[in-house]
């Protein structure tokens, strides 16, 4: 069975950079067919899609996002990340990794809260 966590700091101060990882277990992020992905809900809002990673390593964004974020991945360590410059409050939201198989987001992680403060 396929579980994500994420880790990283609950709390970033402003024009600083965020890295959050999702250590992968029970499958390898290298399996053909997947792609591990990023997603954020700000306090109140939906849920908006942050980008991902591939299985082959290729990654996508979401054009609002992607001039500040920059996704990589640790196949040693089966463990995706995030980084994502300048905070600003507007980034205050719960970050989940999840993965993506036939077009869904099958499995997900709990989520971690990152609140963008002085």
């Amino acid at each position: 069975q396929v579980q994500l966590q994420e880790s990283g700091p609950g709390l970033v101060k402003p024009s600083q950079t965020l890295s959050l990882f999702c250590t992968v277990s029970g499958g390898s992020i290298t399996t053909a067919d997947y792609a591990w992905n990023w997603i954020r809900q700000p306090p109140g809002k939906g849920l908006e899609w942050i980008g991902g990673i591939d299985d082959n390593g290729n990654t996508g964004y979401n054009p609002s996002l992607k001039s500040r974020t920059s996704i990589s991945r640790d196949t040693t360590r089966n463990q995706f990340s995030l980084q994502l410059t300048p905070m600003t409050s507007a980034d205050t939201a719960v970050y989940y990794c999840a993965r993506a198989s036939g077009g869904s987001l099958d499995v997900w992680g709990q989520g971690t809260l990152v609140t963008v403060s002085p």
